[in-house]
Parts: structure tokens; C-alpha cells; sequence
């Protein structure tokens, strides 16, 4: 830590207490409708994209928050995540790597659709379709729309709104602390990502707006 922050018990304190409360979701929470208000949008989002990222897990996570992702040949942990148009975080869950997309996003869906009420779109990949689909639009009133990859498309291809989620996960690997998944619990891996993008759109908000474009 840097060498003017108290010392790392005292910090770790402040954190624990924050993430038990769920104040570090609650500022993160409170800072992207600031964000979304100054780029023009309404503060309650009304479409989102969900997908997972696998990274790999430190020494100190223990074998029952771990598991082998055998598509993406990872030992870790991985993060179930939905942003909104913006690539704003609307929700994560992170669990051991080898827990299914489509398992994960029925719980994580669900916990999305009642914090955010106005929700009606999803975006997804082909790891959502099946009985996702139903159930989303039976429990949650929510749309899953999949946008898949043509068999015809060869080498990277930016695909229509799965780019949005793609570059929050690119922000999240260059954090050091993110890289890969160094926390003992999974409420501290989660709360550590909603701490992540709360400092990107802080400094967000600080720079002047420069209108569409």
C-alpha cells in the first residue's frame, strides 16, 4: 500500500466493515447514476449485457471457491457480471470457475432485475440460450437477446453490444489487484470489483464533459 495510508490492518478494518454493511456497492451504486446523468441517460439503466470472465486464483483461495474452467483451461475463479449500455457495472457474482454461465445468470439475473426495476434487455452469447431464456422473460419480465458469433466469421470480430462488456474486463485484468483473484472470500472478490469501477467513474466524473462523441 502506499506509504501514506495507515497501517494494512487499520485499512483492512475500514474495508471489511464497508463490505459487510454493502457500502461499497452503495457509493458504487450512487456514483454510476452520476455517471449515467452526466452522459445524457436516465440514472435507472433499461437494458444490459451480461458475461463471465475466468481468472486464474492465488495461493490463499481455498479449494471450495475454486474450480478448473475446462473452455477457457483456468484454475480459478469467475466473475458473472452484467453492465448496462454504458459498460457500467450492474451486478457480478463470482464463483468458482467451473459453475456454468447459464446456472450463475439465473441467480445473478434475479438479483439484477430487483435492484434495477426499469431492466427489460439482456444481451448474451451462446453459453445463455435454453431454458435461460424463458425463465428470464417468466420470473424477471426480462428480454434475453442472444447475439452469436456467424460459423462464417473468422478472427477477432466485434460483435454488437458484446464489445461493451468485453471492455470492462479489460479494465478489471489491468488492475493489478484484479489480475487475478487474490481474496479469501468471495464477498471480498466481489466488493473489490464494485471498488474497482467506483474509482474509474469517479475520475470519470471528474474530467469535463465533452458532450456526445
Amino acid at each position: 500500500m502506499p506509504a501514506v495510508f495507515p497501517p494494512w490492518d487499520r485499512v483492512y478494518a475500514f474495508f471489511r466493515r464497508w463490505r459487510d454493511r454493502g457500502l461499497v456497492r452503495e457509493f458504487h451504486d450512487r456514483v454510476r447514476g452520476q455517471v449515467r446523468e452526466k452522459a445524457g441517460h436516465d440514472a435507472l439503466p433499461t437494458a444490459g449485457v451480461i458475461d463471465s470472465q475466468s481468472v486464474k486464483a492465488d495461493a490463499v483461495v481455498g479449494a471450495g471457491t475454486r474450480g478448473f474452467d475446462g473452455g477457457k483451461l483456468v484454475n480459478g475463479r469467475k466473475r458473472h457480471v452484467v453492465v448496462d449500455t454504458l459498460g457500467l457495472l450492474l451486478g457480478v457474482m463470482v464463483t468458482a470457475a467451473d459453475v456454468g454461465d447459464r446456472a450463475a445468470a439465473h441467480i445473478l439475473l434475479e438479483q439484477v432485475a430487483a435492484a434495477h426495476h426499469r431492466l427489460a434487455l439482456v444481451w448474451a452469447d451462446g453459453g445463455y440460450t435454453g431454458s435461460l431464456i424463458e425463465h428470464g422473460l417468466a420470473a424477471f419480465a426480462l428480454v434475453l437477446a442472444i447475439v452469436k458469433r456467424s460459423d462464417n466469421m473468422k478472427g477477432f470480430v466485434v460483435l454488437p453490444k458484446r464489445w461493451i462488456i468485453e471492455r470492462l474486463f479489460a479494465h478489471l485484468m489491468r488492475s493489478r489487484r484484479l489480475a487475478r483473484d487474490f481474496e479469501r472470500r468471495i464477498a471480498s472478490a466481489e466488493a473489490m470489483i464494485y471498488w474497482s469501477m467506483a474509482a474509474l467513474m469517479t475520475r470519470r466524473l471528474a474530467r469535463p464533459h465533452r458532450g456526445p462523441g
